[in-house]
């Protein structure tokens, strides 16, 4: 009999779930609305995403992907700047309404370990992982496991500094990573070349397509700080590749040869070193949720 795993990506307002089998594969999914303002909303819209994507079938576990810090156990959400999860027991909560072994698991780890597993970093050891959306996010796999670190924090690469006293970010602290390499990045590069704003990342990514220059050079500049965020943890991580996901990502090249220019620059010894590939993440939207349903069916065998 087949044993399948449900991967589920947790929003604000919505959460989708996925059906995986024992290949990896979705077989099916669904979509719930969820009230965000309370924490008995949010578990509601998971169980009725769940059930909807589980309906006749046994499921071996469940593993949420979710924007935040997420304890090492995988069991609860330690932060989480737009989700009322934080300090909640959510996987024992979900466990006694699902009857189902659950992991919590922060959104970057999941979709590196698809990637990791089934996408742009198969057959690596040693593979770093850079979410570039509205903010930065990156999940490490190291010697073929993921890195959470000693309290689940580890991964929080977009809030490392990179320019003294630089542009304020959210978290409180100036001069973040991803205030220079992002989605929000992209549109201030090319509002401060005289863009629109309205046009937004997705925009910005079209026109750059089509050879408008603001746009060429916005992208440009958000991946020579890409390349230089990245020389960094190449000095502490050595990483055998670099994968990059995220909606940014879908400028392609770009967004990635200024990174790779930028980073071989940067990086110390990089003449007499191999530097690692970096390359565009291939499961897409999909990864949050299979890499989920993964490590869940890891975490309950």
């Amino acid at each position: 009999m087949t044993r399948y795993t449900v991967g589920v990506d947790v929003g604000g307002t919505k959460v989708a779930a996925a059906l995986l089998d024992e290949s990896g594969d979705i077989v099916r999914r669904s979509r719930a609305e969820t009230e965000s303002g309370t924490y008995s909303g949010m578990v509601a819209g998971i169980v009725s995403a769940v059930g909807d994507v589980r309906e006749g079938l046994d499921i071996a576990a469940v593993g949420l992907a979710i924007a935040g810090n997420v304890a090492a156990d995988g069991s609860s959400v330690l932060f989480s700047a737009h989700l009322p999860l934080a300090g909640e027991p959510l996987a024992r909560d979900l466990r006694d309404a699902l009857g189902t072994p659950i992991l919590v698991e922060n959104d970057a780890n999941a979709a590196a370990w698809a990637e990791h597993e089934g996408g742009a970093g198969r057959g690596s050891t040693e593979m770093l992982f850079i979410a570039l959306g509205t903010g930065l996010g990156a999940g490490l796999v190291l010697r073929n496991q993921v890195y959470r670190g000693s309290q689940g924090f580890a991964g929080e690469a977009g809030h490392l500094t990179v320019v003294i006293e630089g542009r304020a970010c959210p978290c409180g602290s100036r001069g973040c990573w991803e205030r220079y390499a992002s989605g929000t990045a992209l549109v201030a590069e090319y509002v401060q070349r005289g863009g629109d704003p309205e046009v937004g990342g997705p925009g910005i990514t079209r026109a750059a397509d089509a050879g408008e220059p603001r746009s060429v050079a916005a992208l440009a500049d958000v991946g020579a700080w890409l390349g230089r965020g990245l020389a960094s943890l190449i000095a502490i991580l050595d990483p055998e590749i670099i994968v990059v996901g995220g909606g940014v990502s879908k400028a392609g090249e770009l967004l990635l040869e200024p990174a790779r220019r930028q980073m071989a620059a940067s990086v110390t010894g990089s003449a007499v070193r191999p530097l690692p590939p970096i390359v565009p993440a291939s499961m897409g939207n999909a990864a949050g949720v299979v890499g989920a349903a993964m490590l869940a069916r890891r975490h309950a065998q």
